[in-house]
């Protein structure tokens, strides 16, 4: 693929919502520190590598842009820009020399050289300001140059950041794809710690241990503050029915409680010791300059703008198969790809949004409540409508969850319903188009059918 021009630019004006959040800090201290960091970080155009990238660059990633700077003028997005991001796990065992020869267990390493335990996909659109996520299940078929039909997790430990850059742009139609930046696990832990844990509900007891890595998971279901090491444990853990794809619809609960997290104003005292992590701890071919971009991009965006999908696709039968693939579907795949990447086309007027596949969860004390929005959908001409189980976490607002990414439909829906938030997200119903999670608000506001 052709490169395309630059995507970042300088400029006092974009500046200002930076500045003026700046400005409105309770203590000249804070400010200081956070526009020192800013300022000390936009002057180095070095890339974040930790890791020679390739003799031979794959030619899905552009080529660097040239930035200017200049005082407090900060870099900002010009283009919507996509980033693969890579979280890897390695063990001792992992790696042909073993660092730690006389250890009876098999110890993570600080290593971007193993398989990709996690693979997402982000778009950064600087002009509609939104942040689309698309997470790649580790297990996904896919074919990996010189490897052949494996898993998609296999393209980082084969031929690093760059042929898994490869793998993932084939799989997704030949998707243009900006940069890349690779986690350790170990730094996930940092960075959660960096920016003082992270508020959230966790959706279900998880205990799990195993002696082999001395890796034990013991979290109680619930809303609590979870620090580094225990959102690691919540990261990891995947002994569940749906395995890795629960873990994904987890990872998305976190992602989405980090978010809430980041933007809030009293993170910006934070900034130093933020960066510094992210400085020492990924490898990627982003500059701080273009990192520093992303990150004003993310501030800008608001919480319902935070986008994060599941690439389509199914189980394999795994009665009859020794090897658990996530089979993707091609055709679904492409109208995601069209409808939030600007890859293709795709003719949203055609579609029939009375004939999507709806799930509703109880999040209230009202065992009647399924039932009652069942007929009030049915109402409307909704005929595919199923109640699952209930909600973990009680529900004051009822979401309305765009499950495969159909957010005209889940924006329909929550028009005629009158209530609630619409979720771009998968952390509904798995075999749902739109999961309806009900909340005490259906109680408290009588309904406004379509």
């Amino acid at each position: 693929m052709s490169g395309k021009k630059g995507y970042l630019k300088t400029s006092s004006k974009k500046a200002k919502p930076w500045l003026l959040l700046a400005v409105g800090l309770p203590t000249t201290a804070m400010m200081s520190a956070t526009l020192g960091a800013i300022v000390a970080f936009s002057l180095s155009s070095t890339p974040l590598l930790q890791s020679k990238l390739s003799d031979s660059p794959t030619e899905t990633l552009t080529p660097s842009s040239t930035i200017a700077t200049s005082n407090l003028q900060l870099p900002q997005l010009t283009r919507p820009v996509n980033i693969l991001v890579l979280g890897t796990k390695v063990l001792t065992t992992d790696l042909k020399t073993n660092p730690e020869p006389n250890l009876n267990y098999q110890a993570l390493v600080n290593s971007f050289e193993g398989l990709s335990d996690t693979m997402l996909l982000v778009r950064f659109d600087p002009v509609s300001r939104k942040v689309t996520i698309l997470s790649i299940p580790r297990d996904t078929q896919t074919e990996i140059e010189g490897k052949g039909t494996v898993k998609i997790n296999e393209a980082n430990a084969v031929g690093g950041a760059a042929l898994a850059v490869k793998t993932v742009s084939n799989l997704l139609g030949g998707v243009q794809i900006d940069r890349y930046i690779r986690v350790n696990v170990q730094s996930i832990e940092k960075f959660i710690d960096a920016i003082g844990g992270v508020n959230m509900y966790v959706p279900k007891d998880m205990k799990y241990n195993d002696f082999s890595q001395h890796f034990y998971v013991d979290l109680k279901a619930g809303q609590q503050h979870l620090d580094g090491e225990k959102v690691v444990q919540f990261l990891r853990f995947r002994h569940d029915e749906y395995g890795d794809i629960g873990r994904i619809q987890r990872q998305q609960l976190l992602m989405r409680a980090v978010t809430e997290q980041v933007l809030n104003p009293q993170i910006l005292m934070k900034i130093p010791t933020i960066l510094n992590v992210i400085k020492e701890n990924i490898d990627s071919n982003l500059t701080l300059e273009e990192l520093l971009a992303l990150s004003g991009t993310v501030y800008q965006t608001q919480r319902s703008q935070v986008q994060m999908l599941l690439l389509p696709g199914n189980f394999n039968d795994n009665g009859r198969r020794s090897i658990s693939y996530w089979l993707p579907d091609t055709e679904k795949i492409q109208n995601l790809m069209a409808r939030y990447f600007e890859l293709g086309e795709t003719d949203l007027a055609s579609e029939d949004t009375t004939n999507i596949k709806i799930a509703l969860q109880n999040g209230t004390d009202d065992p009647n409540a399924p039932r009652q929005v069942m007929e009030s959908l049915q109402k409307a001409g909704y005929s595919r409508i199923s109640i699952g189980n209930p909600t973990s976490e009680p529900l004051a607002v009822t979401r309305v969850i765009a499950q495969t990414g159909d957010e005209r439909g889940a924006n329909l829906l929550q028009s005629g319903l009158g209530i609630g938030e619409v979720f771009v997200e998968s952390t509904g119903n798995l075999n749902s188009d739109v999961t309806i999670q009900i909340g005490r608000d259906w109680q408290a506001k009588p309904l406004n059918t379509p």
